[in-house]
């Protein structure tokens, strides 16, 4: 019995560890990101770039949108998917 409690344990553990390692890493690409940014605002810097600002404002906006299409574009599919194979079961 006591070989059983410490391999539990041990696997808690581990479990524990999973998850700080991916705590570490997930905190570690925020700190990348952050330096994108002060590089865009160090380029964007002043009020004669008006239309750039702009551009690049758009061009993030752009950027954004296009995964949540094609999250959106999948999950269409695949309840289309669900629901033919729900009618022909029928």
């Amino acid at each position: 019995m006591r070989t059983k409690n410490k391999i539990i344990n041990f696997r808690s553990t581990g479990f524990n560890f999973q998850k700080l390692f991916f705590g570490i890493c997930i905190f570690l690409i925020g700190v990348s990101s952050n330096a994108q940014c002060a590089m865009c605002r160090a380029a964007l810097a002043g009020d004669s770039n008006v239309k750039k600002a702009e551009a690049v404002n758009n061009g993030i906006v752009y950027l954004m949108v296009i995964p949540y299409l094609l999250v959106a574009v999948i999950g269409v599919l695949i309840y289309r998917m669900y629901q033919s194979k729900k009618k022909k079961a029928e």
